[in-house]
Formats: C-alpha cells, sequence, structure tokens
C-alpha cells in the first residue's frame, strides 16, 4: 500500500526499505541520477534519499569495495574503484577476443545501415529490446553516442572507426547493399502507429499469445 510523505502527499509506489531499493534503481542506471528521480522511484522524500545516497557512498569507501557510488554532474552512478582500473581493463580486454552472438551481429547491422538510430528503434525493428546488446557493443568500441534526436531527446548512436576496420573497410559507402532489406523509417513509423491504434476485438482463442520477446545475453557467446 502506498503511504504518504510529511505534508501529506501521497506516493506513487510502496514504501520498501530505503537503501536496498536506491542500490536496485542505481545497478540498472546506465546513467546518473539525480535525486528527485531515485526518490520517486523508491517512493521517499528527497531528503532522506540524500542522507542514505551519502551513507551509502561513505559505507562502501570504509568496505573498500571494489565499486563506488559518486555524485556527478549532479547525479548518483555506480562506478568502479580507480585502484581496480588494471582488473577491470584486463577484464575488458580477454572479452574483445569473445565471439559475438547472432544478436549482436544482427543489432551492429541495423545501426551500421540505419545510423544514427536511437536504441528504441532499433529494438523497434529488431523487435526485441536490445539494451544489453547495446551496452556489448558500445564497450567493443563498434557503436558510439552520435548526440541526441531532436524531436524525442533520445541518445543517438552510430558505428565507429574500428568497426570499418574489423570488417575491413575504409568507408561505410563499401557496406553491401543490405539497406533495402531493412523497413524504411517511415514505414517504421506507420506500422508502429498502426499497432497503437485500436483494433476490433478478435474472436475467442485458446491459444495464448506468445508475450514481448527480450535478448537472452548480452550479445557475446560464451568462451
Amino acid at each position: 500500500m502506498a503511504e504518504t510523505t510529511t505534508e501529506g502527499e501521497r506516493l506513487d509506489v510502496p514504501l520498501t526499505a530505503l537503501r536496498p531499493s536506491l542500490e536496485a534503481v542505481l545497478m540498472v542506471a546506465d546513467q546518473p541520477l539525480d535525486t528527485t528521480i531515485l526518490a520517486t522511484a523508491v517512493g521517499y522524500p528527497v531528503e532522506e534519499v540524500t542522507a542514505a545516497l551519502t551513507a551509502l557512498a561513505a559505507e562502501y569507501d570504509e568496505q573498500n569495495r571494489g565499486f563506488e557510488l559518486r555524485n556527478v554532474a549532479g547525479g548518483w552512478r555506480y562506478y568502479t574503484r580507480e585502484e581496480f582500473a588494471v582488473v577491470v581493463e584486463g577484464f575488458v580486454l580477454e572479452g574483445q577476443q569473445a565471439r559475438l552472438t547472432q544478436a549482436a551481429l544482427e543489432t551492429l547491422a541495423v545501426v551500421a545501415y540505419k545510423q544514427p538510430v536511437s536504441r528504441a528503434r532499433v529494438s523497434a525493428i529488431r523487435g526485441v529490446n536490445v539494451d544489453g546488446v547495446m551496452r556489448t557493443l558500445l564497450t567493443r568500441g563498434l557503436v558510439e553516442e552520435a548526440g541526441q534526436d531532436t524531436e524525442t531527446g533520445a541518445n543517438l548512436y552510430r558505428t565507429t572507426g574500428y568497426f570499418l576496420e574489423r570488417i575491413g573497410v575504409t568507408s561505410l559507402d563499401e557496406l553491401p547493399e543490405l539497406a533495402p532489406y531493412l523497413p524504411d523509417m517511415d514505414d517504421l513509423e506507420d506500422e508502429l502507429s498502426e499497432m497503437s491504434a485500436p483494433a476490433p476485438e478478435p474472436l475467442p482463442d485458446p491459444t495464448p499469445e506468445p508475450g514481448p520477446s527480450t535478448e537472452p545475453d548480452g550479445g557475446t557467446e560464451p568462451s
């Protein structure tokens, strides 16, 4: 059941343990989150959230954890601790040797032919959530951020020079003619609009429809 603040304002989410809730939200954040966003997410006043974040950061420092909680650019986020950079670097470089999965290769192809493109549009083209795979491609240096969409504000992504180097070409113009096989963005927007429009009520069907799919992995095959 939702709780109320001292001012009587009703919270939108149930009240749960503050510190574990903050840790859970920050664990999945891919950018710094300000205290207002975090307070809304966990259902606590901003002052209590700020105090809890400060206490968590101090606790991690005292325990010399491999990660730390920083307040950077007005937002909080987890970072690996600097003294363990050598370990992290070794792990990342070793990961460069792992083969990309089919899901990662398909996602990379969509970015290559539709760039600059947002994660949401890549997901729409592939029909699955690509967040995990995109993080892998970013880590591998195959894609990079390319500004923001002027209409939606979403981050855009493009392939890198390292991508061209890996596939043995000097320019995107040398890529094979595969773009005609991918849907145009205008066509895609029309399809999405049709999907969101009210549809006639279907006849009862005893066979359940499959739910939305997501990528089962982060984009690399186990070695």
